[in-house]
């Protein structure tokens, strides 16, 4: 089996347990995490220097992910487990009183592989400036990886940061934004247009990459780009394409399934399209 079998199955796997996570407390935001499974499964896989069993909060010696628009918790936990950071049977108890996997995360229970709380849109590409320059100063080589909605990009600390980058320098962090062309309240274009992104990026002083995030080949070789264009000056964003509740094909397309739990019915179509892999948790 390839490498990219291998990421294909977890990420099939990953997938089924967004779709049960959210079904069980009938609560949670589907269609971006859905989304999002091939570039997660990537990171933690395959291309993020770091392991759970030296997790630290500081981060020294390893690359760090920052995951910006948290509403997407549910890949980004179901990744997490599966890594090893957690028990994978913890998964089911996402957005239940008392678990550590609230609908956003956050630090208060130290779950492994949280490092800040990201609730509030629009937050994270400053969080990782500061971690970025942290390393700088320790000596430290390793990456800043960060993911983004397309709808965030409508906060303007998301820009203050990315001109506090380029003045900076800050060469040692590779940004992702999941451009899926939908948010809460509709289709990004109409509820505030972001124009022509990568031309933005791009007047920011940024180095600007694209890729398909559904193509795990694609992801993983667009990855390995950005990582050979650190430390030469710029900070690195890619542009990347996704589509809403990829896998499962009512939930694609469409803006509706961006914070909507199925029904018992929507939960049986889903999960009969999404091969089972991995084992159910």
């Amino acid at each position: 089996m390839t490498n990219t079998q291998k990421l294909k199955d977890i990420a099939s796997q990953v997938r089924r347990d967004i779709v049960r996570m959210v079904y069980a407390p009938s609560s949670g935001h589907p269609g971006g995490a859905l989304g999002c499974a091939d570039f997660l499964t990537a990171i933690y896989f395959d291309v993020l220097k770091a392991s759970p069993k030296s997790f630290t909060m500081d981060g020294k010696g390893e690359d760090m992910f920052f995951l910006s628009n948290g509403h997407l918790s549910a890949v980004w936990y179901s990744v997490l487990a599966r890594n090893g950071y957690f028990p994978i049977s913890e998964l089911s108890t996402f957005r239940l009183i008392g678990s550590r996997l609230q609908g956003h995360p956050t630090t208060a229970d130290n779950l492994p592989g949280i490092r800040v709380a990201s609730g509030s849109l629009g937050q994270g590409l400053s969080v990782a400036c500061g971690a970025a320059l942290g390393k700088k100063l320790n000596g430290d080589k390793h990456l800043i990886y960060t993911l983004h909605g397309d709808g965030e990009l409508q906060e303007g600390q998301v820009w203050e940061a990315a001109m506090f980058a380029a003045a900076r320098k800050i060469d040692n962090l590779i940004a992702t934004v999941d451009y899926n062309g939908q948010q809460i309240d509709g289709p990004v274009d109409e509820v505030n247009s972001l124009g022509n992104l990568q031309a933005k990026w791009e007047s920011f002083g940024w180095q600007v990459l694209n890729m398909d995030g559904n193509n795990i080949d694609e992801v993983i070789k667009v990855l390995g780009q950005a990582k050979s264009l650190t430390g030469k000056g710029k900070p690195i964003v890619i542009l990347m394409k996704t589509e809403m509740g990829m896998g499962v094909d009512f939930m694609m397309g469409t803006h509706k399934w961006h914070g909507k739990a199925p029904s018992k019915e929507e939960f049986e179509k889903a999960m009969a399209q999404l091969p089972e892999t991995l084992g159910d948790y």
